[in-house]
């Protein structure tokens, strides 16, 4: 009997267990949170995004929760963070994947699900998304073929339009759009304004810092008259920065990254890292949740939102002038 009892018991209490988790998940949906999936916070450029969504989300007067994997590269765990925000049944899931896969069946559930999904970043492909049947709110980020040209019009500012030498280009992780598409912008842009800078190698450096290192230091053993590195991240310039410095050839190669972050910032007013082009991924966070509210209110947003971006250089920061260094975090 006391076996009986103490069994009604335990069946008693799991099922409250299950209405209350079921209680909450409901009272989340109607508060109407946000969910918010980073590549990672390990990331000085996640870091700061992640400040925007929340300044965005208190000025905004909205709820939100953010997860992220523990690195730029963990795809499937990626995934898992996102099946389990997808059970917390929010309004909205701001997801800035990966690759242009990883999450497409967590994406495609939670339109199923009616949850209005947000490309942060633009780290998805559109004709991926087509070819799944997944739509998109709306993707925001920068212009990630335009950051790269930046970057190449920096670098011919720098040594002149007549300018001759190997050029090293360090991609992001391959089959990531959106380190693709910066290397693209540099290299296109580059052909067009000094023909006579030839970039010699494009290999992907898996947005690693010591990875980068590596490319930047046998890149320099098969090319000793190296004149410059463009990275498609921050963290891998500095990477190829520690290369260059140790094999003495600092004032020879300059050194370009994008994203603009505090480190990249400190190496910069250092006078080591030469540039960055600055994604201002602060204002892309709190823009985001900004829009996000205006889509959720039957309002009219833009499919593609483009935050700008800016050059960064030991000058521009130096001197303070530029109204956009205010979102430079």
């Amino acid at each position: 009997m006391k076996a009986l009892v103490l069994k009604i018991n335990r069946f008693t209490l799991a099922f409250g267990v299950a209405l209350a988790i079921s209680a909450i998940g409901a009272a989340k949906a109607e508060d109407g949170e946000y969910g918010v999936l980073m590549k990672t916070l390990a990331n000085p450029f996640w870091g700061a995004m992640g400040q925007g969504v929340e300044d965005g989300a208190k000025e905004a007067g909205v709820k939100y929760f953010q997860q992220a994997a523990e690195s730029d590269q963990a795809a499937e765990p990626q995934l898992n963070l996102c099946n389990t925000m997808l059970e917390r049944k929010p309004v909205a899931m701001i997801t800035a994947a990966i690759n242009s896969t990883n999450l497409l069946p967590c994406l495609k559930a939670a339109q199923s699900a009616g949850i209005k999904v947000v490309d942060l970043d633009g780290n998805l492909d559109p004709a991926v998304l087509d070819k799944e049947g997944i739509k998109i709110t709306f993707r925001i980020g920068s212009d990630n073929v335009a950051a790269g040209g930046q970057g190449a019009e920096y670098l011919v500012s720098k040594l002149g339009k007549d300018a001759k030498g190997p050029v090293l280009v360090i991609e992001g992780l391959s089959g990531n759009i959106t380190g693709e598409k910066r290397a693209k912008g540099f290299a296109d842009k580059l052909k067009e304004l000094a023909p006579g800078l030839e970039v010699v190698a494009s290999l992907p450096g898996d947005w690693d810092r010591g990875k980068a290192a590596s490319i930047a230091t046998d890149t320099l053993t098969a090319h000793p008259d190296l004149v410059a590195i463009f990275c498609a991240n921050d963290g891998m310039a500095l990477g190829a920065v520690e290369s260059v410095y140790a094999a003495g050839k600092g004032e020879q190669v300059t050194i370009i990254g994008v994203d603009g972050n505090s480190d990249a910032v400190k190496s910069i007013k250092e006078g080591r890292l030469n540039a960055s082009v600055a994604q201002l991924p602060y204002l892309v966070g709190k823009q985001a949740v900004e829009n996000v509210k205006k889509a959720i209110a039957g309002d009219k947003v833009e499919e593609n939102i483009a935050v700008p971006t800016l050059v960064l250089t030991k000058d521009v920061l130096d001197a303070g002038k530029e109204p956009m260094l205010q979102y430079v975090k």
